[in-house]
């Protein structure tokens, strides 16, 4: 399943000191699951975007880390669909169809702190993994698999410096020229 659509995501509330770790993972997985921008709201964090800036040198592909201070903004202005995951959303099963249905461009919303309660409002599905606690990494690692229906499982990253030969056992990491 491959899809024409560009997949971005809307940090809300980033906490420097707090959530530099969780954040900086949040990005990763996007990116290695087929997003290509991280969209930084709450506080400034340039370490973030330094961080992924070095595993694509390393490891191929791009992705951009972007901050934006005003995420109300951006959400009332971005013109494709926007999907938050929470756990108070209807469940992801129920309106995977509708959203992977056109090729329009997709913005998916997860949060650290509390959410504002003007998210929900703001977004065109308010979706949920599971209406139990969880973490936004697996609730996007979720999201994005269910979205791209197994293809960005074998997503391809140019222009990086190492490449893992898949092996049963042990690691196998080549060096490029």
């Amino acid at each position: 399943m491959v899809f024409n659509m560009k997949v971005e995501i809307l940090r809300l509330g980033h906490r420097k000191l707090r959530d530099a770790r969780i954040t900086t993972h949040v990005a990763l997985t996007g990116r290695a699951l087929g997003a290509s921008r991280m969209y930084l709201c709450g506080e400034n964090d340039p370490n973030v975007g330094r961080s992924v800036k070095r595993v694509c040198e390393s490891w191929g592909g791009s992705f951009d880390v972007v901050y934006r201070e005003d995420w109300q903004h951006l959400l009332k202005s971005y013109a494709g669909v926007k999907v938050h995951l929470t756990m108070y959303g209807l469940p992801l099963e129920d309106r995977m169809p509708e959203i992977r249905d056109g090729s329009a461009d997709l913005l998916v919303v997860v949060g650290s702190e509390k959410v504002p309660g003007k998210v929900y409002e703001l977004v065109d599905y308010n979706i949920s993994v599971t209406n139990q606690p969880h973490s936004e990494i697996g609730a996007l690692a979720l999201f994005l698999d269910r979205l791209l229906g197994g293809s960005e499982l074998h997503l391809d990253f140019p222009g990086g410096k190492r490449r893992i030969i898949p092996q049963g056992r042990g690691k196998n990491v080549v060096k490029l020229e």
